[in-house]
């Protein structure tokens, strides 16, 4: 059993041990009653310990019974009606004082009947008017559970009813012998202890019902992260947290001292109407430090933590001429190419100009910074609470509508909650700026020199995440002040809430996140396949198995393209039968997963000279991947290879090759259809220089001639079992001969060209 689970069981016992003792909250009204005939009193409230924020009536009884003699016990009868007698019971009312708020936990009393006392017991509040019965009240007495949410945050009086009924006669008698009820009082719409750091350590723990009160330096990391109903941090304190370390507050943050997040670190805060103050003399401020970057002229999408940031307070020694917003009102792409027609979709950022929470933002480093990694600090109150964000969807851009959006909180934010609920106005693909290759000439796009969007990494909610050039990996997790592109589905709002929030020590950890799940059954199958060169070409594809995905294209929560540049040197891509895109991720049907299971890879190349490139398995997860293995299929070559044991590689020059790659999980597909006749079967014969002919057990359909490079050279038609045809592009070579049959076989075979 993992840690994991071990604290999940912990904190589920923990749980189960609060519901059943439900006697042992703190009492905030409760009374022994110890006293000579105190049923005749009504209401009742000698020796009654009552908490100071509140004020009670005692205990009284109902205008139909009446008090009877009993010591120490308030006791009362004529307890005969035959059924319900809504003026039959003992009452109590509690009454917060103006400012506080009850929150129950419970009633708890002892009781007795005497002679033929009552048989029937309810218990009820004024909450509904005394219609619902609560918990089951007997006549020796109970623990009533008042943990429902109805009995929390009870601003006004409330009142509380035993009723009882049955008795034989009205002699028999029915007392309460003494009763509390527990719970808490606090301030309204604060919380109901303080916990103090001195320093050195914590007087209380602290807690989500406990004002943390930082009155000391506090450095929280994984070991110390807290949670607290309200937080303040006094003057001449600081707050630091630091990379896998979170704090998360319930309700309100005052700073008078210092409260700093460091770029792995998460601060949050949940409800809505909590506020974040940072008073005269308080500094509250997230640093960040971005991906390490070869020059200064890489760019960085950022978004701004903190309210009432400037472009030129975040980034003073950047050139005006390298930051920017992106107006997607502005970006029309005709051709398809997702380059804007008339280069006016970025515009200038100015350094005067605010920095709009989930607005996306892009700038280099300084001139002056020679490499490594920068950073960027963000200082002011920190955005809390629900932030909108405009997506628009131009009618006059026929391609993808994309947004530059970007994380608004001093923390991580939970994608798939993100999409989940903007999904009407926002697709569930996300693409993220991984900048490893520099500025060309020969890429695409609006500069004299531009950079390629081959460096664009991509998540999807139903499919998951594929790396970039940079080789690093998006997960589910989008880091605080990262900004990143998502198509629009519509024009409209998209909303971050707080709820979207993670406060744990891993969510932030990473600019990029790679999978760490475990190989197990219960796991979606995920293959992630890597196509890399000793020259630095790299590349990534994702096929993933999962809920809700088809082989057909399911839109870009599960299938997203791959943003190609018309300069790129090599990538690797996946295909479906009925779309001509190239795929970074392709989701499919979880169903169509086993050894029979084909799927088809294209590769394309600008590289003009011969050159080696490498398949490998860069990560898997799921029962079936885990338990079987990999192949890669060589179509050209007619090779199998196993890609669970090693990494298979191959040559080839420029060229698109949709066709010569597939994904099998079987060794016997060299022995199906495709190859079922032996080679020997044909036979390829020189005649002289440029003729060359072939004889096969049966009429030839169609003959392709491929080079050891994959390259297509001839395309020829049969009708006969011998066919000769005239080959005068082959010269001195060795070449692949894929002979179709008309009975529908296929034989493969290398010759050579003398």
């Amino acid at each position: 059993m993992n840690n994991k689970t071990l604290i999940k069981s912990f904190s589920f016992f923990i749980a189960l041990f609060c519901v059943v003792s439900l006697g042992y909250g703190q009492s905030i009204f409760n009374n022994p009653i110890t006293d000579t005939n105190p049923g005749f009193i009504s209401p009742y409230t000698n020796n009654q310990v009552v908490n100071a924020n509140i004020s009670v009536t005692g205990i009284s009884r109902g205008p139909d019974i009446a008090g009877n003699n009993g010591s120490n016990r308030y006791n009362a009868r004529s307890w005969n009606s035959a059924s319900l007698n809504l003026n039959d019971y003992f009452e109590f009312t509690l009454t917060p004082n103006s400012g506080y708020e009850i929150d129950f936990v419970s009633f708890v009393y002892t009781g007795q009947i005497s002679g033929t006392g009552p048989s029937n017991f309810l218990f009820r509040s004024s909450l509904d008017g005394f219609t619902s019965n609560i918990g089951t009240p007997t006549a020796g007495g109970a623990t009533i559970d008042l943990t429902a949410a109805a009995y929390q945050g009870i601003t006004g009086a409330i009142t509380f009813r035993i009723y009882a009924w049955g008795a034989s006669s009205g002699l028999g008698t029915f007392s309460i012998n003494d009763f509390t009820f527990n719970g808490t009082v606090g301030a309204l719409g604060t919380c109901t202890s303080v916990s103090t750091w001195d320093g050195t350590t914590w007087d209380v723990a602290p807690s989500a019902t406990a004002v943390a009160i930082i009155d000391g330096d506090f450095n929280a990391n994984l070991a110390n992260s807290f949670t607290a109903c309200s937080l303040q941090i006094n003057a001449g304190n600081t707050l630091t947290v630091n990379n896998s370390g979170f704090v998360e507050v319930e309700n309100d943050v005052i700073v008078d001292g210092e409260l700093i997040v460091q770029t792995e670190g998460n601060f949050v805060q949940r409800d809505n109407a909590g506020t974040f103050t940072v008073n005269t003399g308080g500094l509250a401020r997230v640093n960040k430090s971005t991906a390490s970057k070869a020059d200064w002229f890489y760019y960085t999408y950022w978004s701004s933590p903190v309210t009432g940031e400037t472009i030129g307070s975040v980034f003073p020694d950047v050139d005006g001429d390298r930051r920017f917003w992106f107006n997607a009102g502005n970006f029309v792409d005709t051709d398809g190419d997702d380059i804007d027609d008339n280069g006016d979709d970025w515009q200038p950022a100015y350094a005067a100009d605010a920095m709009i929470p989930g607005v996306g933002y892009a700038a280099t480093e300084s001139r002056f910074f020679f490499g490594g990694s920068g950073t960027a600090s963000f200082e002011g109150p920190f955005n809390t609470g629900d932030i909108n964000v405009n997506i628009t969807l131009n009618g006059a851009n026929p391609g993808i509508n994309w947004n530059f959006i970007g994380n608004p909180y001093p923390s991580a934010v939970d994608f798939d909650a993100f999409h989940s609920a903007n999904a009407t106005v926002v697709d569930g693909a996300a693409y993220f700026w991984s900048q490893a290759t520099p500025h060309a000439e020969s890429n695409p796009g609006n500069e004299q020199s531009n950079f390629s969007k081959n460096d664009y990494a991509t998540y999807t909610v139903g499919s998951g995440g594929v790396a970039g050039a940079s080789g690093v990996t998006p997960a589910q997790y989008i880091p605080s002040a990262q900004g990143f592109f998502i198509p629009a589905l519509t024009t409209g709002t998209a909303t971050f809430t707080n709820a979207m929030r993670m406060a744990d020590g891993t969510s932030n950890s990473l600019f990029f996140k790679g999978s760490n799940k475990s190989e197990s059954s219960n796991i979606a199958n995920r293959l992630w396949l890597n196509l890399t060169t000793e020259n630095g070409v790299f590349g990534q594809i994702l096929l993933a198995y999962v809920e809700g995905a088809t082989n057909g294209n399911d839109g870009l929560s599960y299938d997203a393209p791959k943003l190609v540049s018309e300069d790129y040197a090599a990538i690797l891509y996946s295909k479906m039968d009925a779309s001509p895109m190239k795929y970074v991720i392709q989701g499919k049907d979880i169903n169509s997963l086993n050894e029979d299971e084909i799927i088809k890879l294209g590769f394309s190349s600008t590289i003009e000279d011969n050159t080696e490139y490498k398949l490998s398995i860069a990560q898997f997860e799921g029962g079936f991947l885990s338990s079987n293995p990999i192949y890669i299929k060589d179509n050209f070559l007619n090779e199998l290879h196993d890609l669970s044991t090693s990494d298979y590689t191959f040559n080839s020059e420029d060229g698109t090759f949709n066709d010569r790659f597939e994904i099998v999980f079987s060794n016997k597909v060299l022995s199906t259809n495709e190859f079922d006749k032996e080679p020997n079967s044909l036979r390829i014969l020189e005649i002289d220089d440029n003729h060359v002919q072939f004889t096969t057990s049966s009429p030839i359909k169609t003959i392709k001639i491929y080079d050891l490079l994959g390259r297509q050279l001839y395309e020829l038609e049969g009708n006969t079992n011998q066919e000769t045809y005239t080959l005068s592009s082959l010269e001195n070579t060795i070449f692949i001969a894929k002979v179709e049959l008309l009975n529908g076989a296929t034989i493969t075979k290398k010759a050579i060209n003398k």
